[in-house]
């Protein structure tokens, strides 16, 4: 390995770190949600904490991160409540090796979670998590009580590939990367796209739809919130929640409000 490809490789960490591709997340125990997970089929691992008869709510992280992101919630869940969180295939403890970067194929993985016993499940996702439950809800929209969008990225518009992203991509610095940024990566490279076929499918979603995001988001613009009302035609009702003053990282920079959201999208439409 040369030199200069050992510094490209660091720089480009660097860089997309400071576009939100790094494993930023609260300090939580480790043993205390390892104490939480549970190997799904297909290669996937989840946290699953709660009532296991309760409503069902699973939790869809951005990129990269992994389920852990939500320990917040897991360690302390709402009563009555069952919480499933995902490692999305590509990140954590689920395969593949490799990145999915289709929404499409994330949004299969989600949708196995759905309860096969007719109970239907609260849909939350964080960032890019937030477009692949809005595509589980838009394809399976009978299944889906609710949607929790927090500081959700969908506006294709508003998706700016930086010029040195495209660098991960190239062989010699992809192998140099660690799993979590490389796959990261590659998603927000083939994102814009992905947002444009799912712009189409936002009028399926029927469900009550609850938008959480802060006004001081310098990852996912708050402009997305337009777009998700002008889109989200067909939602029961959509209730938004801007936050003043607050940054992308919602769920552990605002967990309560987050908390309070999931809680209210459970109990009643908006």
């Amino acid at each position: 390995m040369s030199l200069a490809v050992a510094r490209h490789a660091g720089a480009l960490v660097v860089l997309l770190a400071t576009l939100g591709c790094a494993p930023q997340r609260p300090a939580a125990p480790t043993a205390a949600l390892e104490a939480l997970r549970q190997s799904l089929p297909g290669g996937l691992s989840a946290l699953v904490a709660g009532v296991p008869d309760g409503p069902r709510v699973i939790l869809v992280h951005g990129t990269p991160g992994s389920a852990s992101g939500w320990s917040e919630l897991l360690l302390d869940p709402p009563p009555g409540l069952e919480l499933v969180a995902l490692d999305r295939p590509g990140f954590g403890r689920s395969g593949p090796e490799a990145a999915v970067t289709r929404l499409a194929d994330q949004a299969e993985a989600v949708a196995r979670l759905l309860p096969s016993d007719g109970r239907g499940a609260v849909l939350v996702g964080h960032s890019l998590g937030g477009a692949i439950v809005a595509r589980v809800a838009a394809e399976h929209p009978g299944e889906v009580l609710a949607l929790v969008l927090v500081a959700a990225s969908l506006d294709p518009a508003l998706e700016k590939v930086h010029p040195l992203q495209p660098l991960g991509a190239w062989p010699p610095l992809r192998a140099l990367l660690p799993r979590a940024i490389r796959n990261a990566n590659a998603e927000l490279l083939a994102l814009q796209p992905e947002l444009v076929e799912l712009g189409a499918l936002l009028p399926r979603i029927t469900a009550p739809v609850r938008i959480l995001h802060g006004t001081a988001d310098a990852l996912v613009p708050v402009a997305n919130v337009d777009y998700l009302r002008r889109r989200l035609t067909g939602a029961r009702c959509i209730d938004t929640l801007l936050l003043p003053g607050a940054n992308h990282f919602l769920p552990w920079n605002a967990s309560e409000r987050v908390r309070a959201a999931i809680e209210a999208a459970v109990r009643s439409a908006c």
